[in-house]
């Protein structure tokens, strides 16, 4: 059996609304035009080769294997629940045209999705991701945690959404997208980035044009878990090249928004 190796993922209160001086990225370019190849390279590399919990460089980690969601319900509105998570995954499928389905077996399931209750939330990461874990709830709206191989993929992954601290939060819709987006291997949070659901300091609920087309990267071909910073940047190059020139990138916030979830949101 495999080395198992885990990662803790979560998205933070928002505690107070901080000033901050621009960052490295947001210099790069000031018009915030996310479309230049400089800076999709580096948020890439922020995003997806770095975590939120350490300041480390990592390798290139994502599912080879299908992926395969059980919704386990501790509260009401199940139906609602369920149709948030399904229309995500749709779309998270159609973008990166991996297989991700949902299965009504938790045994069937390597992605173990709670709707769960803020009295509850402390047991069940307790139960399901374990004590570290629970180190980090203070501060924390929902909370996501994803297991690797020895050969940096993910194999398991788990997501808690306390539904009524959440909604409190308005963050409901938010922890879906983002804590589901990031087990498919893009883990960290960056005020750098920008616009995206991996920036807590912008009001992005739903995948951006520049999210759609990180996980696009991320689920080429071409880019293999395991993968350094500097094996991956020439194929993110060639890549970008390519989508520049037929269009990809000048319509991706347009492309985004053909998820389900923007129509059911009234965007």
């Amino acid at each position: 059996m495999g080395l198992s190796l885990s990662l803790l993922l979560g998205i933070a209160f928002p505690l107070f609304a901080a000033q901050t001086q621009p960052t490295l990225i947001q210099a790069l370019n000031p018009a915030a035009d996310w479309k230049d190849s400089a800076y999709i390279t580096q948020a890439f590399s922020e995003i997806a080769l770095k975590n939120e919990y350490d300041k480390d460089k990592h390798r290139v980690r994502k599912w080879h294997i299908p992926v395969r969601v059980f919704i386990e319900h501790q509260v009401g509105d199940k139906a609602l629940h369920t149709q948030l998570v399904q229309m995500h995954l749709a779309h998270l499928a159609e973008i990166t045209g991996h297989d991700i389905q949902l299965v009504d077996v938790l045994s069937e399931a390597n992605l173990h999705l709670v709707f769960t209750r803020q009295s509850l939330w402390v047991d069940d990461i307790m139960r399901l991701m374990g004590p570290n874990a629970a180190k980090n709830v203070h501060g924390s709206v929902c909370m996501a945690k994803f297991a690797l191989n020895a050969n940096s993929e993910i194999d398991r992954a788990w997501v808690i959404i306390p539904v009524d601290q959440a909604k409190m939060h308005g963050k409901l819709v938010a922890c879906v997208v983002e804590e589901i987006t990031q087990v498919l291997g893009l883990p960290n949070d960056s005020e750098k980035v920008f616009p995206s659901i991996f920036n807590d300091k912008t009001p992005q609920d739903l995948l951006t044009g520049l999210d759609y087309i990180l996980l696009k990267l991320l689920y080429s071909t071409e880019i293999k878990a395991g993968m350094t910073t500097t094996e991956v940047q020439p194929i993110i190059q060639k890549q970008l090249i390519k989508w520049q020139r037929d269009g990809t990138l000048i319509y991706a916030d347009k492309t985004v928004r053909q998820g389900q979830l923007y129509g059911l949101l009234g965007y």
